[in-house]
């Protein structure tokens, strides 16, 4: 079904997530327990960061919520439906830009929408305006073998949103960005989000790129993945990067390294 005025990302889904199970079995037989009790909710509208160390369940998490993996206890609901599958009001972002390299910018952002079958003259203005967004317009004929990582991933970001979605997923979306485009493309994000007021959950590693994005961060523990800390993040919007050097986003910094240290993730060398 095509997007209607009533269906529009202004107003973000809700999701509520309860006593969330998920293990795996080895080729062995053995039971490896990827997420354990996790409950959360997220408001509509909301950015929520998942940061965590590497195989605490961040992306298996995400797959649950995308309805492209099944737990083994508890229950997704996204306004108030139960997540059986995809969401039709949600898109995800992954951390490889997956474009098709035969098709231009502006068609590659349009795919979605010729996928969902809905007219493509109706979605082509808000694509031009999302490309204007991220300066792409002058690239909007040109193929992915002609951009830069980072325009590709602009790309990739546009081709989430042309559809207008309640949810936005993202997986390590900026994880193969050198830093400076890192930077830029979270200020991007920012943007775009403040634009479109969707709901967003957003893994990645970087504890700064999570702070400077988010209204909550969610530290999660070591396998089996736990939420450790909920964090609420105070900042007024919009924000600069400037602002990371400032006492608050320092503070927010301290507490997630603590929750790491206590963890034993991050471990410091006794000089004493």
């Amino acid at each position: 079904m095509q997007p209607t005025d009533a269906t529009a990302a202004d107003s973000g889904v809700e999701i509520d997530i309860q006593q969330v199970q998920k293990i795996y079995e080895t080729r062995a037989g053995e039971e490896v327990r990827a997420l354990e009790c996790i409950d959360q909710h997220i408001a509509p509208g909301e950015f929520v960061s998942i940061v965590g160390p590497s195989g605490c369940g961040k992306s298996t998490l995400l797959a649950i919520l995308a309805g492209l993996l099944e737990q083994d206890h508890g229950t997704v609901r996204i306004n108030s439906q139960l997540v059986t599958r995809s969401h039709p009001r949600m898109a995800v972002v992954f951390q490889r830009d997956l474009l098709l390299k035969w098709r231009t910018v502006e068609d590659n952002i349009l795919l979605p929408v010729e996928v969902k079958g809905w007219k493509i003259s109706e979605y082509r203005p808000r694509a031009r305006d999302l490309m204007k967004q991220v300066g792409l317009i002058d690239f909007a004929r040109k193929y992915p073998d002609e951009l830069s990582g980072g325009m590709r991933q602009r790309v990739a970001i546009c081709r989430a949103l042309v559809q207008q979605p309640g949810l936005l997923l993202m997986d390590e979306p900026f994880g193969a960005l050198d830093a400076l485009t890192r930077e830029q493309m979270t200020i991007d994000l920012q943007r775009l989000w403040r634009r479109i007021n969707n709901t967003v959950v957003f893994v990645t590693h970087s504890i700064d790129e999570a702070i400077f994005l988010s209204d909550r961060v969610l530290v999660m523990s070591p396998r089996p993945g736990k939420i450790d800390l909920d964090l609420k993040i105070d900042i007024p919007r919009p924000r600069r990067l400037a602002g990371r050097t400032s006492p608050q986003f320092l503070s927010y910094l301290e507490s997630i390294r603590n929750t790491f240290e206590r963890q034993g993730v991050l471990v410091e060398e006794d000089v004493s």
